[in-house]
C-alpha cells in the first residue's frame, strides 16, 4: 500500500469515526451549512458577476454576452453556455492546462440547473429569429477548495445572472434591459459515509465519501435537476431525505442573500 494510500485510509477511518459519534471535521450538524458570504458587481468588465465563499471555498463567477447565431433547432432562444476554471493555486489536486473532465462535469452541473430551472427567459435574448441572439457566457473560477465547490458555484451564477445587463447598446442592438431572470434556483449538495447523509462536504468529506447528490431546487419548491457522482448507491429512502433538504436549506439561502439582490 503506498503511502497516499495509508493517508488516505486514515483520512477515512478518522472522519468515519466522528460520523459514528455524531460529529463532523469542522463541528457541524449533518445537515448545517458553513457559514456563506456573496458579494456581487466585482469584475468591472463583466456584464454581471459575483463572489461566493462556503467555509473557506471561494468561488469567482462572470458573466459575459455577445451576439451570436442560434441553433438550428431553437432559432429564437439565446444561447447559455457555461464552464469552470480549476486554477492550480486553488488546491494540490488541480492541474493547469485546458478544462479537465472533473471540470467539464461541474460545469454541465451548474449549467444543467440554470438551463433546467427556466431561470432566464431565453426567447427574450432573441434579437431577429434564425439570424441573431445574444449568448450568455458563464464563467466560473474556482480560487480555494475546501469542499463542495458545486454549491458555491450555482450560488455565484445565478447571482451574477441576477445582476447582468445585456449589453444592446455597445453591440447597436437598442437599448441595455437587465437579463430576463424569472427563477432563482439553488443547488444543494449531500455525500454519503456509510449510512448517513452530509450537507455541504469539506474537501475531506468529499476525498472519502462513496457518492455525492446534487439536487436543485426552484422557488416553488419544485426540483429542477438532480445529479448523483460516486460508485455508491442512495436508497430511495435517501434520495427523499436530500430532497427535503435540499428545498428547505434552498429556501433558506434564497431568502438570505438572492432576495437581497
Amino acid at each position: 500500500m503506498s503511502g497516499s494510500e495509508v493517508i488516505s485510509r486514515l483520512k477515512r477511518d478518522y472522519i468515519y469515526n466522528l460520523m459514528l459519534k455524531g460529529e463532523r471535521e469542522d463541528g457541524r450538524q449533518f445537515d448545517e451549512l458553513r457559514d456563506i458570504a456573496l458579494e456581487t458587481g466585482i469584475i468591472d468588465k463583466a456584464e454581471g458577476s459575483a463572489m461566493v465563499q462556503y467555509g473557506d471555498t471561494q468561488v469567482m463567477v462572470g458573466v459575459k454576452m455577445q451576439v451570436g447565431t442560434p441553433f438550428p433547432d431553437s432559432p429564437a432562444e439565446g444561447v447559455i453556455i457555461t464552464s469552470m476554471e480549476l486554477n492550480p493555486i486553488a488546491s494540490p489536486d488541480f492541474e493547469a492546462g485546458p478544462p479537465r473532465e472533473k471540470a467539464i462535469e461541474m460545469a454541465r452541473i451548474v449549467d444543467r440547473g440554470i438551463r433546467e430551472s427556466g431561470a432566464i427567459d431565453i426567447n427574450k435574448l432573441c434579437i431577429t429569429e434564425g439570424e441573431e441572439v445574444w449568448m450568455v457566457f458563464i464563467d466560473v473560477h474556482v480560487l480555494n477548495n475546501s469542499g463542495n465547490i458545486l454549491d458555491a458555484a450555482s450560488l455565484g451564477a445565478i447571482a451574477a445572472l441576477m445582476t447582468t445587463i445585456v449589453p444592446s447598446e455597445r453591440e447597436g442592438k437598442g437599448e441595455d434591459y437587465p437579463m430576463p431572470v424569472r427563477e432563482m434556483p439553488v443547488g444543494i449538495s449531500l455525500v454519503k459515509i456509510g449510512d448517513e447523509m452530509l450537507l455541504d462536504p469539506t474537501y475531506g468529506e468529499e476525498s472519502v465519501c462513496e457518492t455525492r447528490i446534487t439536487i436543485s431546487s426552484n422557488q416553488d419548491g419544485s426540483i429542477c435537476s438532480m445529479q448523483k457522482s460516486g460508485s455508491g448507491s442512495l436508497t430511495p429512502a435517501q434520495v427523499v431525505k436530500a430532497s427535503k433538504i435540499a428545498k428547505e436549506k434552498g429556501e433558506i439561502i434564497r431568502e438570505k442573500y438572492l432576495l437581497e439582490i
